[in-house]
């Protein structure tokens, strides 16, 4: 009779090995889920990141996209004003000459050209008087073409009230060419000139 004890003794450990299992196994469970949910919160992040750097790259593409424009703004376009047609007799004494000219002003601003309609009259003016004092020696060569674009360009900015000074009318020789040079160091100096260039559309001598 005292040896029947024995099997409940041994029942014990057989209990208390399973309790201990089944705590590693929820340890083992909740490890996995702490993981789990690690892993989760990581790749969220990560996602966000993601979201974000495209994001700024939807920002930044536009701003990529805009610097030519901003380029194009930097650089003003010409702005040209074309002039009706001159016709005038020139100045030839052995033959009756004439010469047609078009003409378009080249200016540095498209406001200007709202300016140059207001002075159109005193323009084509000082245009004619230029054109009747020439001969047909003198506007058939490329030299001759290009020093009256030059007469036309400051006497356009005269008639519009600028004033432009003639690099030919203080020429001097001998002693007073140290006094020409301190007047050429005065002309850099002069007064702009809206009127960028003169350019030919169409140029007859007959």
């Amino acid at each position: 009779m005292a040896a029947a004890p024995a099997p409940a003794a041994e029942a014990a450990p057989k209990g208390g090995g399973s309790k201990k299992l089944i705590i590693i196994i929820v340890a083992v469970l909740a490890l996995v889920v702490l993981g789990g949910g690690a892993a989760a919160v990581l790749l969220m992040k990560k996602s966000t990141h993601a979201e974000a750097g495209e994001g700024d790259e939807e920002h930044e593409a536009p701003a990529e996209k805009a610097k030519p424009k901003e380029k194009a703004a930097d650089g003003k376009p010409p702005t040209f004003v074309p002039l009706d047609p001159f016709t005038v007799n020139l100045a030839d004494k052995d033959a009756d000459r004439y010469a047609q000219v078009g003409i378009n002003l080249q200016v540095d601003d498209p406001k200007m050209a709202d300016e140059i309609k207001n002075y159109m009259p005193a323009i084509r003016n000082g245009i004619l008087l230029i054109l009747s004092h020439k001969n047909s020696e003198d506007l058939l060569s490329t030299e001759g073409k290009q020093k009256l674009a030059e007469e036309i360009r400051r006497e356009t900015a005269r008639s519009m009230g600028y004033e432009v000074p003639d690099p030919d009318e203080d020429e001097d020789t001998g002693e007073e060419e140290a006094p020409k040079k301190k007047k050429k160091k005065k002309k850099a100096a002069e007064p702009y000139n809206p009127i960028v260039h003169v350019h030919y559309s169409n140029f007859i001598v007959q």
